[in-house]
């Protein structure tokens, strides 16, 4: 199966960086894997499709804010977890919205998406290193993803 792993993020703003991490080190790890490609983005929406288009499974690093999250904590979820809505505005269009909008255009996209999400503790810092917690948090992420490229 064409995979894409995909770190997305921004890699000076301390835990935002932590899909850039995750990827390089996948990338060494998975260098021998012809059907698995990783790459890292810091775009979104619709400017994705140009990432994800022709996998047949995407595979997504990315940090998270969440509520009553503990900073690297690890979630494995996939769009079933988030409720999507209808588009209000083009200009906020999300990931599942682009690819339920790129499906209703027939484009070749990922039928099968899987977010890997690590509880950032500080996306506002500029910095290229993670927190003490989610740096702690990389190399465990690193074995989910590989436990799931399999």
């Amino acid at each position: 199966m064409k995979t894409l792993v995909l770190g997305i993020g921004n890699p000076i703003l301390s835990d935002d960086a932590v899909g850039f991490q995750v990827a390089e080190r996948l990338r060494k790890a998975l260098k021998n894997r012809k059907s698995v490609t990783v790459k890292e983005t810091s775009v979104s929406g619709l400017s994705l499709l140009d990432e994800i288009t022709g996998y047949e499974r995407l595979i997504i690093v990315d940090a998270i804010q969440t509520r009553d999250g503990k900073p690297g904590d690890i979630y494995r979820l996939t769009p079933a977890d988030f409720k999507v809505g209808r588009m209000a505005v083009i200009h906020d269009v999300g990931l599942f919205s682009a690819l339920e909008l790129a499906r209703k255009l027939d484009m070749e996209v990922p039928r099968e998406v899987v977010i890997f999400a690590i509880e950032a503790k500080d996306i506002a810092t500029f910095s290229e290193k993670c927190s003490p917690e989610v740096e702690e948090a990389i190399p465990k992420a690193v074995d989910m993803v590989l436990r799931e490229v399999g």
